[in-house]
């Protein structure tokens, strides 16, 4: 809770726009800003050395370099990002390729129930499969139309609307299709399994 008292303190208490109440779930609070939250330092990437992996329970391991993931059919959206601090932003508008169109090209098994994503500064966080191929769910490389920043992922991370925001990893370089759900990072550290705002599943005895 402490790290929730200090994220009000620092971004402030803001109010939800009229009409849009039922956007924004309960314990949560509207800020126009994109706060940074890292575990510890943005890592340098760039195009020309990152790739994307899917491994685990599929027909055939994939690897994607720039120029390959910026072939497949891309998508844009609008849509609100909700974090675990209390703290959501309306209206993120982002770009970049269907979740569902990158996992695909692995084929994943019939087993394939859960999804483990990987961050090139040794982040994890855990999606179940049904949620990671919802269409709203992307990799992205823009946001509000430009590309995303250091500390918001460059040049790509996962976006899950419907999750708190741990569970859309930045800097993302891997996918690994699993039968059993795992916890990752901040799953072991007593996060919730699903992360629901919804359900306000924020920790595990939730």
């Amino acid at each position: 809770m402490e790290i929730i008292r200090r994220m009000r303190s620092t971004f402030g208490v803001r109010g939800i726009p009229e009409g849009m109440h039922d956007r924004v779930p309960k314990g949560q609070y509207v800020t126009p800003k994109m706060p940074v939250m890292n575990l510890s330092y943005a890592p340098k990437l760039s195009t020309a050395d990152w790739k994307l992996s899917v491994r685990g329970l599929v027909e055939r391991e994939v690897e994607l370099d720039w120029d390959a993931f910026l072939a497949l059919p891309g998508m844009s959206e609008v849509v609100d990002f909700h974090c675990v601090t209390q703290w959501s932003r309306l209206n993120v508008a982002w770009e970049g390729v269907a979740a569902s169109t990158v996992v695909d090209l692995a084929s994943p098994k019939p087993e394939a129930r859960y999804v483990m994503l990987r961050g090139a500064d040794g982040y994890t966080t855990n999606v179940d499969l049904e949620m990671f191929r919802e269409p709203d769910v992307l990799f992205a490389h823009k946001m509000d139309g430009e590309p995303l920043e250091p500390n918001h992922g460059y040049p790509v991370r996962l976006v899950v609307p419907a999750r708190y925001g741990w569970k859309s990893a930045k800097w993302v370089t891997g996918v690994e299709l699993m039968a059993e759900n795992r916890p990752g990072f901040w799953e072991t550290n007593g996060y919730h399994m699903r992360g629901d705002p919804w359900r306000e599943e924020r920790f595990s005895h939730a």
